[in-house]
């Protein structure tokens, strides 16, 4: 730890408003790098260098300080750090009056020392994570034995199962999206300690990324224990005002390497609630239209698949015969359970089913005419 200009400034600020003397921070060499005095920067204090070479307080008494080069009567102290001296702070005045403020302004410096250290070390632990989930998410970069090294010296368990969840935030109105924004939603992923690893926190694109650690139960992990955190973690965001949050989760894949792979599904996930205002949405529950919609988006394929609920469209101008439809699939194509569900009789059922049939030519008792009803329904339905 070396103390620099800033530090230097940082202990000035916070000691002239303690004591009523004038202040100066040296740095190792006993060069004046913070002072209350700007005329005395960049000089070089000699009773400083005594208190830095021999770690002791130096009283300089305004005889004494004729006799040395860029010094005042005063005292001067040794900044340590970790029991190993960084510099000298010195407050300048009539010694006997000066002196019961020194190990104030001492220990001052000092705890502003380790606060920046501190920071510091946080700051390059979120950083250097930040950087290891980046490079986790990326097939082409992938190295385990040098992601294991790296989450070593990190702290961080990369054995525990993971899935990808992509955070998005949505700004209302003419809203700019902030820096600040993203990271006050960061925190809520950090803490309290969740396990989760964030990256990618990007006020440009408005996402975050988050390997979300799970829990896998006879080789399977559970949507609905991740949709109740997914939810907790919504409610806890709601009041953070002017933007709307988006959640997309991926699929679970096992073994270090399978993080790449979830990261793809919870992009496409993501693409794929592009006209949701705020909410989430996991893989396991759209994977069919999901896997579909980026095949099928702006092509002709697309219009094949189409064609079938277009047809029926254009002759249901009130929609109550793809109401019908879309409750039947919703009831897993039982008939009962569906008349009861919409409180129509089942004949009526029946006859609307049958009037989808001649619409589309496509018979509900033939599961391959079936699915290509089924498909472009729940494509539309992004």
């Amino acid at each position: 730890m070396r103390l620099n200009e800033h530090i230097a400034t940082q202990i000035v600020s916070r000691v002239v408003k303690i004591i009523p003397y004038s202040i100066n921070v040296m740095d190792e060499l006993g060069f004046i790098i913070g002072s209350s005095d700007p005329s005395r920067l960049n000089k070089r204090h000699e009773g400083s260098i005594i208190a830095i070479t021999e770690n002791r307080i130096v009283t300089i008494s305004p005889e004494t300080s004729i006799n040395l080069k860029g010094v005042k009567s005063g005292i001067n102290l040794p900044i340590l750090y970790k029991e190993k001296v960084i510099g000298a702070v010195g407050v300048s005045g009539i010694p006997e009056d000066v002196k019961p403020y020194g190990e104030l302004v001492k220990m001052t410096a000092e705890l502003i020392v380790e606060q920046v250290s501190l920071l510091s070390k946080i700051q390059w632990h979120k950083r250097h994570k930040e950087e290891l989930v980046m490079k986790i998410i990326k097939e082409n970069e992938f190295d385990e034995e040098q992601f294991n090294i790296v989450a070593e010296s990190l702290d961080i368990d990369l054995s525990k199962p993971r899935v990808v969840s992509i955070i998005k935030v949505v700004p209302i109105g003419s809203y700019r999206v902030s820096l600040n924004d993203m990271q006050t939603i960061a925190n809520f992923l950090e803490f309290p300690e969740r396990g989760n690893l964030v990256g990618g926190i990007s006020a440009y694109s408005n996402k975050i990324i988050v390997l979300k650690p799970i829990d896998i139960i006879n080789s399977e992990w559970s949507v609905i224990n991740e949709q109740k955190r997914v939810n907790d973690f919504l409610n806890q965001t709601k009041h953070i005002k002017n933007v709307k949050i988006l959640i997309s989760v991926g699929d679970y894949f096992p073994n270090l390497d399978g993080i790449s792979k979830s990261y793809k599904t919870a992009k496409l996930t993501l693409d794929f609630m592009s006209d949701i205002k705020s909410g989430s949405s996991f893989y396991q529950n759209n994977k069919l239209p999901i896997l579909l919609s980026e095949c099928l988006d702006d092509s002709w394929k697309a219009q094949q698949i189409n064609k079938p609920l277009d047809t029926l469209r254009a002759s249901d101008s009130k929609k109550v015969l793809e109401k019908t439809l879309v409750e039947f699939f919703n009831q897993n194509c039982d008939i009962c359970q569906t008349a009861k569900k919409m409180g129509i009789h089942r004949n009526t059922l029946r006859y609307r089913l049958d009037k989808i049939e001649d619409i589309t030519s496509l018979k509900i008792s033939n599961i391959n005419e079936l699915i290509t009803l089924y498909i472009p329904l729940i494509l539309s339905s992004r």
